[in-house]
C-alpha cells in the first residue's frame, strides 16, 4: 500500500529557534534537526518521548544550537540511532555543546549520554546520496557555515528539500548555496529573513562602512566589541578583520579573539579543504594562514580579559555570544558599556528576547548577572549575516526544480504570512504550526 511521506513540526513553526521537523515514509522515521531556542530562558522543542525511542536517524544540517542544541536530550529520552552530519558540522558541534553543556548543566545529560552521542555519528559528504531505509538522502553544501547542509529525501516516488538555514551568496569562507540541478515536489524553506523589507546592501558597502566606524573609535582609543556566534559570523569577521588590517585600511591594534572562536578557527582550518577554493589556495600556495594570523591575540583564561578592559590603548575585541546571552561578552559589556568612547557592532540576527535585541531596539540600561548596567557607548549594526536576505530566497524558489509546494519556516509569524502573501499565486503554500501533522 502506498503512503504520503509525512511531517510533523516540533520547532522552527512561526519562530526562529529550535528547529526540529519529523518525517515518516512507509518504513523510516527521521527527524531533520535537533535544535534549541536560546533566549531570556531556553525552549526546547515539544517532541513525544514516544516519537524519539522510535527514530530511525537524525540527520543535522548544521552546528547552530538551534538546530543542534537538543541531540543530547535525545539520547537522553532513550534514543539509539544514528545522526548523520558532514565532517567539520560533527568536529564544530561536539565543540558547540560542550559549551551549552558545561553553561546550562541539564539535568538529564550525563557523560554517558555524550559519549552515545559521539558514537552516533555518521558522516555524510555533499552530494554523494545514501540510503535510511526506503529513502534516499543527499546533501547539498548550503553556503550558511562551514559544513553546513541542505538536504533532499526521497521515497522514490515524492521529494522534498529541505534548506536548512542557507545563503546563496559567495563570501571569503565559503561558496554559496549548491543549487545546480536540485528538483523536489515539496520544500522546506528557512525564512529568517522574509520580508520585502529585507534586502541588504552588497557586501562591500557594509564592509566600508564597518571600517570607517572601526578606525573612528581606535583613533579616540575605544574600543570596538563585536559580539559574533562561535560558528559563522567570527570566522567571516575575523578573515576580514585581518585582510584590511594587513593592507593597512584598519590601524594596526590588538584583535583580541574570545570564546569558543579560538576552538571554532582551529577545526576550520583542519577542515579548509571544505571552504571556497580562492581560501584553500591562498593556505597551500603561500606561507600566510588567516587562521593563525599574528593579528589575533586569543584570550586563554579569565585574568587575561581583566587585562584587557584595563589597558588604555584602543583595540578590537571578538567574542561570543552573538546575541549577547552568555559567553565573554556578558564581562566585557559589564566593564565597557558605560564608556562612550567604546562602540559595540553588532552584525548578526538578534532574535526577539535575547539582551542582542534589545540593544539593537535602543534600550539604554542592560542587565547582566542581575545587576543594572547603563549604556553609554555607540552602538551600530551591520549586516554580516550567514543567511540570505529576501532576495536570496526569491531566487531559491527559482532555481529548485519541480516545485509545487512550499513549508515557510525557521521565520518569524509576520514575516512568514508576508511572504506567503507574496508567493501563493505560485506555489501550494504552508505555515506550519507546532506539533501540526501533513502529508507531503
Amino acid at each position: 500500500m502506498v503512503h504520503d511521506l509525512k511531517l510533523s513540526f516540533f520547532g522552527a513553526a512561526e519562530e526562529v529557534g529550535r528547529s526540529c521537523i519529523f518525517l515518516e515514509s512507509d518504513h523510516a522515521k527521521v527527524l531533520l534537526d535537533a535544535g534549541i531556542k536560546l533566549g531570556k530562558h531556553i525552549e526546547y522543542p515539544n517532541i513525544p518521548p514516544s516519537i524519539v525511542k522510535d527514530l530511525d536517524a537524525v540527520i543535522l544540517s548544521h552546528t547552530h544550537l538551534d538546530h543542534s542544541g537538543y541531540l543530547p536530550h535525545l539520547f537522553a529520552m532513550g534514543y539509539t540511532g544514528k545522526v548523520y552530519a558532514t565532517k567539520p558540522t560533527i568536529e564544530l558541534t561536539n565543540v558547540m555543546l560542550s559549551d551549552y553543556i558545561s553553561i546550562s548543566a541539564p539535568k538529564d545529560v550525563t557523560n554517558k549520554t555524550m559519549d552515545l552521542l559521539h558514537k552516533s555519528y555518521e558522516i555524510a559528504e555533499f552530494r554523494e546520496p545514501f540510503k535510511i531505509k526506503d529513502l534516499d538522502v543527499e546533501f547539498f553544501q548550503s553556503g550558511h557555515i562551514l559544513g553546513s547542509s541542505m538536504v533532499r529525501i526521497s521515497d522514490g516516488r515524492k521529494a522534498l528539500f529541505y534548506t536548512g538555514d542557507l545563503q546563496l551568496a559567495k563570501t571569503r569562507l565559503l561558496g554559496g548555496a549548491d543549487l545546480k540541478n536540485v528538483s523536489a515536489e515539496t520544500l522546506l524553506m528557512e525564512c529568517t529573513y522574509g520580508s520585502k523589507k529585507d534586502v541588504f546592501p552588497p557586501e562591500s558597502v557594509t564592509v566600508k562602512k564597518m571600517l570607517s566606524s572601526i578606525n573612528e573609535t581606535i583613533k579616540t582609543g575605544g574600543k570596538v566589541m563585536i559580539p559574533s556566534f562561535a560558528v559563522g559570523n567570527a570566522e567571516q569577521v575575523l578573515l576580514m578583520l585581518d585582510d584590511y588590517m594587513n593592507s593597512g585600511v584598519i590601524q594596526k591594534v590588538p584583535i583580541y579573539v574570545d570564546g569558543m572562536i579560538n576552538k571554532a578557527m582551529r577545526i576550520h582550518r583542519h577542515n579548509v579543504i571544505y571552504a571556497r577554493k580562492e581560501l584553500q589556495m591562498r593556505i597551500l600556495m603561500s606561507d600566510y594562514d588567516p587562521f593563525r594570523s599574528p593579528n589575533f591575540m586569543p584570550i586563554e583564561n579569565k585574568g587575561a580579559r581583566g587585562d584587557v578592559v584595563k589597558k588604555e590603548e584602543g583595540c578590537i575585541i571578538v567574542t561570543t555570544s552573538g546575541m549577547i546571552v552568555g559567553g565573554p561578552i556578558l564581562f566585557y559589556l559589564s566593564k565597557l558599556a558605560g564608556n562612550p568612547r567604546n562602540k559595540l557592532l553588532q552584525i548578526g540576527y538578534q532574535a526577539a528576547g535575547t539582551t542582542g535585541r534589545e540593544l539593537q531596539d535602543g534600550a539604554r540600561e542592560i542587565t547582566i548577572d542581575r545587576r543594572k548596567v547603563k549604556v553609554g557607548l555607540t552602538i551600530e549594526n551591520y549586516h554580516l549575516s550567514a543567511h540570505g536576505d529576501r532576495p536570496q530566497l526569491d531566487l531559491l524558489l527559482k532555481r529548485v526544480h519541480g516545485l509545487k509546494r512550499v513549508f515557510l519556516i525557521h521565520g518569524e509569524a509576520e514575516k512568514l504570512a508576508e511572504f506567503k502573501g507574496d508567493i501563493s499565486n505560485r506555489f501550494d503554500v504552508v505555515i506550519p504550526r507546532q506539533g501540526e501533522r501533513y502529508d507531503v
